[in-house]
């Protein structure tokens, strides 16, 4: 029998059709889901007309005077609410990026150790590990600020401050380190930095391809640094010394003057959250290690590379393709729990936030702002990884 004489097949009828079955279905799930928004935006229109508050769309309240200031910022009170609410962001920001920055560095680290052949180092690590991989992250800031900085006696008293001349100099209240500012606008300089940065990288990679490409050591690391350096100096020499040094001091009367201060609040969160982020990359980290090939070692070993050498240019490189997915979620779990920080008075995003409602400002619109600017850093976090996770895969794959 022929293709052309074959009988058709029988179309099952529509109640028993799989894709008209699959199509109502989902089709069934939206209704549902609107009209369980419809009801919930209803009843939303409802409350607030019978309250007598700003309509849900009405953000006009971030124009309004805040009515108070924010310690260690020069925001006023005639400003209005949004300025406030960028002074929010930007320690938010400030937070999450130092706090990725150092997170990284410690739980790399740490995950390094767990796998040392030293009983110490690596009992240390995991000693660490379930100390704060188990504790809550509250109680870790909480303890840090309370235990350490306030009650625990680990700065000195207003009028008793403690100084490293020229360095470093702290009380209570903070403590302020050697720092460098900007006489004028930063921007230029800046830009003489970000370009020098990208020499400098360039620079590298070329010595990489030459020391490929001949077999001998051409220093890529310390030829970039020099190239960066050396035009970062130029570039300060040119624009005429554009920053200047502010060193700390203590006055007569123990008040602690110049350079730049470090909060008790702000060390506190700073240090709880990295110190418990910390401990999941470390093992995020020595999963990915034990996750490449032990050939890979073995094959490194016997083209005579010493245990650094190994770890630095084969092991690592290849841990890092496993490991960017799961570090991806807890740099986003540093940057969200950084609203723990309304534990210590702190003022950031959502300290702000909730000063805000408490001084009238419409509860609903406020925190719907506040969800929808963690989304963005949220969403720009991880636009960062996936391109550096792009970046480290392998072609074809």
């Amino acid at each position: 029998m022929t293709a052309a004489q074959a009988p058709a097949r029988a179309r099952p009828p529509l109640w028993r059709d799989v894709r008209v079955l699959r199509v109502v279905g989902q089709a069934a799930a939206l209704v549902v889901v609107g009209m369980l928004l419809a009801w919930l935006w209803s009843n939303l229109q409802n409350n607030v007309d019978s309250l007598g508050i700003p309509a849900p769309t009405d953000f006009s309240y971030l124009n309004q005077p805040v009515g108070q200031s924010i310690a260690g910022s020069d925001l006023r009170p005639t400003q209005s609410r949004l300025d406030a609410l960028q002074v929010g962001l930007v320690r938010t920001i400030q937070i999450a990026i130092v706090g990725i920055i150092l997170t990284t560095i410690l739980g790399v680290l740490l995950g390094i150790a767990r796998l040392s052949q030293n009983w110490l180092v690596a009992t240390f690590a995991r000693i660490y590990v379930e100390l704060f991989r188990n504790t809550p992250p509250l109680v870790v800031i909480i303890f840090i600020y309370l235990g350490m900085f306030i009650n625990g006696g680990f700065l000195p008293r207003v009028g008793d401050a403690v100084e490293i001349p020229n360095l470093l100099a702290a009380d209570i209240r903070g403590i302020s380190v050697l720092w460098v500012s900007f006489t004028d606008s930063p921007w230029p300089y800046l830009l003489v930095l970000v370009g020098a940065i990208a020499v400098g990288w360039g620079v590298v990679r070329w010595r990489n391809h030459v020391q490929d490409a001949q077999g001998k050591p051409t220093y890529p690391m310390l030829s970039g640094l020099v190239v960066f350096l050396a035009m970062a100096i130029v570039g300060w020499l040119a624009l005429g010394g554009p920053t200047e040094l502010s060193a700390p001091s203590v006055a007569e009367n123990g008040r602690v003057t110049g350079g730049n201060k470090l909060t008790p609040e702000y060390a506190a969160l700073l240090i709880g959250l990295v110190l418990y982020t910390a401990s999941h990359v470390a093992e995020i980290t020595r999963a990915s290690i034990q996750a490449v090939a032990r050939g890979q070692d073995e094959a490194a070993k016997a083209l005579g590379l010493s245990a650094g050498q190994r770890l630095r240019k084969v092991i690592l490189p290849q841990a890092l393709r496993v490991a960017i997915p799961p570090l991806s979620n807890q740099y986003l779990n540093l940057t969200k729990n950084s609203s723990l920080a309304v534990a210590i008075a702190y003022v950031e995003m959502t300290r702000v936030t909730s000063d805000l409602v408490a001084n009238g400002a419409p509860a609903f619109q406020a925190f719907l702002l506040l969800a929808f600017l963690y989304l963005l850093i949220s969403l720009a976090t991880a636009l960062i990884t996936n391109f550096i996770n792009g970046r480290l895969a392998i072609p074809g794959r």
